[in-house]
């Protein structure tokens, strides 16, 4: 994203001279080789696996807040749910419903897919224990933000017929940490049921703690064409307040044993929207 400063500096520098991208200090990365590619798939999946331990330490609140549109354009029904992801006095990880107003949806019908994408597939994760079973395929190198980031298409290879879902469109992964800062997709799987659609969506995530890139905002404004016709939609997803339950636990990545960690946090990814 450039910032309206560099747009002016852009503009009073063409209004006098042409400048290339070596007299204003343009740096161009190249793309990686394929063997560069391999390694770093296997790298950012090491990174998640360690990331998704991480995450299974920590406390958060998710709220998650779902509109259906009217023919009119105008909202109508919602649906909304809050829980805080705790810890019992054993350890014994436990979700605490915090808000759970009656739905008001009357267009469209939560399923228990829609409550497995919310949990496991929006904030998606891509370990190498899961990695095997997607295509992961490098397009480009392209900047979220501030950050330096390499592009993958996912797609699952196959789709497991016991019902499991999966995450099928694109990931941004810091080309620094090398953990995925943003993907953007949709939730697919074997249905037992057809007719069910499921919107595209956006997750952003945050340097929590100065190490680990956890979800923060997932967002969603799609159309689904039903068979009696489209239905627009709205889900937003807010993961907050992340908290270490366990305080001796510790994630080394590479060698952090040796090296201390950068406790600076990076700005997180801006929702396009």
């Amino acid at each position: 994203m450039i910032s309206r400063r560099a747009l002016l500096s852009l503009s009073l520098l063409a209004a006098t001279a042409v400048i290339t991208p070596v007299a204003i200090g343009a740096v161009v990365k190249a793309d990686p080789t394929p063997a560069e590619i391999e390694t770093i798939i296997k790298k950012f999946a090491a990174k998640e696996s360690e990331f998704a331990r991480a995450r299974a330490n920590y406390t958060y609140r998710q709220t998650t807040k779902i509109i259906e549109y009217e023919p009119d354009g105008q909202a109508g029904g919602k649906y909304e749910l809050v829980f805080d992801v705790t810890f019992s006095d054993n350890g014994k990880r436990l979700e605490h419903v915090v808000r759970a107003p009656v739905s008001t949806l009357h267009r469209i019908i939560m399923t228990p897919e829609d409550e497995a994408d919310m949990r496991n597939v929006m904030p998606f994760v891509l370990t190498t224990e899961d990695v095997d079973q997607y295509y992961v395929r490098y397009l480009s190198r392209q900047k979220i933000d501030e950050i330096d980031c390499y592009m993958f298409s996912v797609k699952p290879k196959q789709l497991d017929k016991s019902g499991k879902r999966y995450f099928e469109g694109e990931i941004w992964v810091d080309d620094q940490d090398l953990q995925i800062v943003k993907s953007y997709g949709r939730s697919i799987g074997h249905l037992k049921s057809k007719g069910q659609q499921f919107p595209k969506f956006e997750t952003y995530r945050e340097q929590i703690d100065g190490k680990y890139w956890f979800p923060t905002y997932t967002y969603a404004d799609d159309v689904l064409n039903f068979d009696n016709g489209p239905q627009r939609i709205k889900q937003i997803i807010k993961y907050e307040d992340y908290k270490q339950f366990k305080s001796d636990s510790t994630i080394k990545y590479g060698d952090s044993s040796t090296t201390p960690p950068n406790n600076e946090p990076k700005e997180p990814p801006k929702p396009n929207q």
